[in-house]
């Protein structure tokens, strides 16, 4: 087994828990930039210990701090209430069951007008996190290294047209995953990069044919 410096005495960060602290900031910002639109109010559904500690590890701070971007070591990161109030976003939190085998779960639910769109993952431990669910389609993503997420009908071509414009523009793909609801639904296309993806490649994804939408989450590994 390989074990890290990181997974033994942990990521610098706010609060008494990697977990409970760095990991849901990091959670909620890239639930922030996978939504990638203006939003009004987020809703927070917690699962396992999240439901059950989260006031008092710091857990509610973090999210809403993540939920506006903010880093997760910022140190304004204890006033994300009142970071909150004054940008106009609402929030709340409420205990759920998320179906993970991980302990720190959340359902992370951004709310513009009559839209709701939500991402489910979990803290891992050491700042690592994992996003499980993209509005009801299951993924993968550990937030490592430059993402770019496609939502697409499942149709043939497709993810040969994305993968051609990233070698084109010399982008090296690491790790491709599909996923879909059902044969010929709609389907996601999740590409973990090693370069991070200007926005004139974006826009040239964007105009692939039965490519609904794009999003680009453009981290770093710490």
């Amino acid at each position: 087994m390989n074990i890290s410096l990181l997974d033994v005495v942990g990521p610098v960060m706010i609060g008494p828990s990697s977990s409970h602290t760095r990991g849901a900031a990091k959670l909620a910002k890239t639930a922030r930039l996978i939504y990638d639109k203006p939003f009004s109010k987020v809703r927070f559904g917690l699962g396992g210990s999240f439901a059950s500690t989260y006031r008092g590890h710091f857990t509610d701070y973090a999210l809403v701090a993540g939920a506006l971007g903010m880093s997760e070591d910022d140190e304004k990161l204890g006033q994300s209430f009142e970071i909150a109030q004054q940008q106009g976003m609402e929030f709340e939190f409420y205990p759920t069951e998320i179906p993970s085998v991980y302990e720190n779960t959340a359902r992370i639910t951004f709310i513009s007008g009559d839209e709701e769109f939500f991402v489910e993952g979990a803290s891992l431990g050491g700042g690592r996190i994992l996003v499980t669910n993209i509005n009801g389609l299951a993924c993968e993503i550990n937030a490592t290294c430059p993402t770019v997420i496609v939502q697409q009908q499942d149709v043939k071509g497709v993810v040969s047209d994305v993968s051609t414009i990233l070698a084109f523009n010399n982008i090296n793909i690491g790790i491709m995953k599909v996923s879909r609801t059902s044969r010929g639904d709609k389907a996601f296309c999740v590409i973990e990069c090693d370069d991070i993806i200007p926005q004139n490649v974006i826009d040239e994804l964007r105009q692939v044919n039965n490519v609904i939408s794009v999003v680009v989450v453009n981290i770093q590994g710490d």
